[in-house]
């Protein structure tokens, strides 16, 4: 399968439609309406046959739309960068390069000890909106955030979900504030010290207004969890390829963000000699040489396989990281005890044991969930630990439970702070989701508004089927569609003022600190951490280069022998007692709570 070559310098009005047999432009600048006829090339581009109005002339942009075939309703762009009237109306023109950029001395920020902050634009703040978004990038720094990471920003059907049904790749959606909005967001960011991660989603597209199918077979026959395939190896898959690949490019080069979180992966079917992942590795290579900065490419797999980030000239993909959905099963149970579903296999500590010090949990072993073995080891000699991306908490892991409930629910100020440790102390690159700093006490539901009623009930219905599995009562699943599940999931930012809030705020403040201050805390090498457990009295002692960290996860506290020109500089909220016999050379950890030794 050869990739078609990079489209970006053709007409504003060009389109890529193999399928129909005449396709006409409808053209409204708000002067008049026009219908140019179009004219087909051998390579299945349309362009215009006359002359379309001059989109330089209209800063505001030139509303438009294609006529296919016999349709008397314009569909829009496939590469539409703007839907002012919702994925179903015309298409806008939006020129990326009106925007003045100020970030010329940005030099960007690599994955690797950096800290990740995931957040959903319509929840983060109350008005939900890029612009109210900057008002809390002073907040992101003050816990040592690196990169801001953005669930799917493009156009969807409908005012409100997690961005995952998005139907116009190329489009941000007017709900966050389109285009323009985006790019003042990135500035800021960079302006601030920030970088920016964008969720993008190109393993399906959304069931509402997708209209890709009309012009090309950008889709294939087969389903994966979330949708039809996209034709990433079929007939005409060339162009298709070069639609992701440009997509790719769009963020990079007309919105500056510094990196891209691939969705799910594993979902991409494609038996091309060159995987679609290796080629956007390729190409985001070369944009990153050119721009001097660091660009970085995320997956989100279930493979556990380290192909996805081994480097290309050794037979892997060369993307930058991969999440790791083992470690944040191994810290939830340690923690919180659950074991029903996919956590049964993490429950004894030698689960967590072995993602500290191995990286993968299923590296070739049995999972009973899947009813198979599964995953592939990593070289730990060779691997860096940031290739994993780390979480104990993110949207998948609390919207897709019943009711949407965080780890706030269940554990206590100690075990909160002791999972915030584990995730920002370990070495991998750690990633936090909007309001687990403060122990938010808002949940996270799944939340959908799709217009049409047949498709609400659907999701509905669908939601309540995926949690028999996890043994969770379909009873308290809350109504995806209902204004209320995407109210409730709002943040409060007047929890962190005070109780338990600023409690666990200043936590997170102190845990920044100590990264800043040891650089044992980000060494990127697995040979860094040591781990011993005892699963009897469920004590945790983890090693990070001078660095100890003791772990009580038990109800009985330990006493735990401090070495000799070590101290106390680090412990959850429940703090510790000097022990008796020589001061300092014992310290008691309560139940659940935590501490970490330095060199004094």
């Amino acid at each position: 399968m050869t990739t078609a070559p990079s489209t970006r310098d053709r007409g504003p009005f060009d389109v890529w439609a193999p399928r129909p047999s005449s396709i006409r432009l409808v053209v409204t600048t708000g002067e008049h309406d026009e219908v140019v006829p179009m004219t087909r090339g051998t390579d299945g581009w349309w362009t215009p046959t006359g002359t379309p109005p001059d989109v330089a002339a209209y800063p505001e942009g030139v509303d438009y739309g294609y006529l296919v075939d016999d349709d008397t309703t314009p569909r829009p762009d496939p590469r539409s960068r703007r839907q002012p009237a919702g994925v179903h109306g015309l298409s806008r023109t939006f020129d990326p390069g009106a925007f003045t950029w100020n970030d010329g001395a940005w030099t960007g920020r690599q994955l690797a000890g950096s800290v990740i902050y995931e957040l959903h634009l319509g929840t983060f703040t109350p008005e939900g909106t890029l612009d109210a978004a900057l008002d809390r990038l002073d907040h992101l720094k003050s816990i040592g955030v690196d990169l801001v990471e953005l669930l799917p920003v493009n156009a969807f059907n409908g005012t409100h979900n997690w961005g995952y049904d998005g139907v116009d790749w190329f489009a941000v959606s007017e709900t966050y504030g389109g285009p323009a909005a985006y790019q003042r967001f990135v500035d800021a960011c960079h302006a601030a010290g920030l970088g920016v991660v964008q969720d993008v989603v190109y393993n399906h597209l959304g069931p509402s207004g997708n209209y890709l199918p009309l012009f090309a077979p950008y889709l294939k026959s087969g389903r994966n969890t979330w949708g039809d395939l996209v034709n990433l190896d079929g007939e005409d898959a060339g162009e298709v390829r070069r639609f992701v690949l440009d997509n790719v490019r769009m963020w990079f080069e007309d919105f500056h963000v510094d990196g891209l979180r691939l969705d799910a992966v594993h979902a991409l079917h494609d038996e091309s000699p060159t995987h679609v992942l290796e080629e956007m590795a390729i190409e985001t290579a070369a944009w990153s040489s050119y721009v001097g900065r660091p660009l970085s490419l995320i997956a989100e797999s279930d493979l556990n396989d380290p192909v996805m980030f081994t480097p290309r000239e050794a037979g892997g993909y060369g993307l930058t990281a991969q999440w790791s959905d083992d470690f944040h099963h191994a810290v939830h149970v340690a923690l919180s005890g659950e074991t029903a579903g996919y956590y049964a296999d993490f429950e004894p500590l030698a689960a967590l044991q072995k993602v500290l010090t191995h990286g993968f949990f299923h590296d070739g072993t049995y999972s009973s969930f899947r009813e198979r073995d599964h995953g592939v080891a990593i070289d730990t000699a060779t691997v860096a630990t940031s290739r994993l991306v780390v979480c104990s908490q993110n949207h998948d892991q609390i919207g897709n439970r019943a009711v949407g409930d965080r780890l706030t629910d269940h554990l206590d100020d100690d075990q909160l702070a002791t999972a915030a440790l584990l995730t920002l102390g370990t070495g991998f690159t750690p990633m936090l989701f909007q309001g687990e700093e403060w122990a938010a006490s808002t949940p996270f539901q799944f939340f959908t508004s799709h217009p049409e009623p047949e498709l609400g009930k659907a999701t509905a219905e669908g939601r309540i089927a995926e949690f028999e599995k996890m043994g969770w009562d379909p009873a308290v699943v809350p109504d995806p569609q209902d204004p209320e599940t995407f109210t409730r999931s709002k943040l409060d930012w007047s929890e962190p003022e005070g109780g338990r809030h600023a409690v666990l705020l200043e936590v997170y403040r102190q845990l920044a600190a100590l990264r800043a201050t040891y650089p044992d805390l980000t060494d990127p090498s697995f040979g860094a951490t040591t781990c011993e457990v005892d699963e009897r009295t469920r004590l945790v002692r983890i090693g990070r280069g001078r660095l100890r960290f003791v772990l009580v996860l038990g109800t009985e506290a330990a006493t735990v022998p401090v070495p000799e020109g070590y101290g106390v500089v680090f412990a959850t909220p429940g703090g510790y007692d000097e022990g008796s016999g020589t001061v300092g050379a014992t310290v008691v950890v309560p139940a659940h709570g935590a501490v970490v030794l330095a060199p004094v």
